[in-house]
């Protein structure tokens, strides 16, 4: 048990936000792995703060848990939802009405499937993430709009950068572009355990952020070597873990909910 930072959330709880299977995981790394499938793992995170919370990404959309087999979404990604994440929220007790505050790394379809079910919670989004989403070129950026144009009627605020969410350094938004135009990742300090970095994707498994493999399709490719190394000496800088959203073999590792980490 590490000493408790001077700012700290109450707790992080895990959500099973779906599944991502990809029959080519060469698109991620390329030139590696050329031909070989793999599954990703598709977390939300929710985070107590005092009598606020805050949802990190969403997952799939829960209505595809109708859809036997999955769907192909986008960048030939198959989402497959087997617990949808309403369910989730009903086990721990909460309702989705009390999330104050959300946030999404990115808005591809498997972190802005269920933006609908929060309409009160204020929106933390970089300016040039908002403006792709609501841009000509979504169907370029693998944006589905249908997923999340009812954010537009949220409370919002617009970043350029950085931004401490709760204004005591608990919860910090940085910007990590490259990925997509306005990609963020955040940083949480716990009580009883290291900060966490939740790197949304930055890098989709261990192995490509630690050779800066970047995936075919990202937006700005060197912006995104350049938010790797941005993360890395974040992580470094404030000994903490790095959860990487889509890496399966890490996720396996982790409490999910109705588990909770403090």
């Amino acid at each position: 048990m590490r000493t408790p930072a001077a700012a700290s959330v109450d707790r992080l709880t895990i959500f099973d936000g779906g599944e991502a299977h990809v029959t080519d995981i060469s698109q991620w790394s390329p030139g590696v792995n050329v031909g070989k499938s793999a599954v990703f793992s598709n977390n939300a995170y929710l985070i107590a703060h005092g009598d606020d919370y805050m949802l990190w990404d969403c997952g799939l959309d829960d209505s595809m848990i109708d859809i036997a087999g999955g769907k192909v979404m986008a960048h030939d990604v198959r989402g497959i939802v087997t617990k949808t994440l309403a369910s989730q929220f009903d086990e721990i007790g909460i309702s989705p009405d009390q999330v104050t505050h959300i946030d999404f790394s990115h808005a591809h379809f498997d972190h802005v499937g269920n933006s609908r079910y929060f309409p009160r919670a204020t929106w933390y989004v970089q300016r040039l993430e908002y403006d792709a989403m609501f841009g000509p070129n979504t169907s370029q950026l693998g944006f589905l709009p249908e997923l999340y144009n009812t954010m537009r009627q949220n409370p919002m605020k617009l970043l350029n950068g950085k931004h401490d969410v709760f204004g005591d350094g608990s919860v910090v938004i940085h910007a990590t572009p490259g990925y997509t135009p306005g990609h963020q990742s955040l940083l949480v300090r716990l009580a009883n355990h290291w900060p966490v970095v939740l790197s949304g994707d930055v890098a989709h498994f261990h192995k490509n952020f630690c050779c800066r493999r970047v995936p075919l399709f990202n937006f700005d490719k060197p912006k995104s070597v350049e938010s790797i190394n941005y993360v890395d000496k974040l992580v470094l800088d404030e000994r903490a873990e790095l959860w990487i959203n889509h890496d399966m073999a890490q996720s396996a590792t982790l409490a999910h909910a109705p588990r909770w980490i403090d």
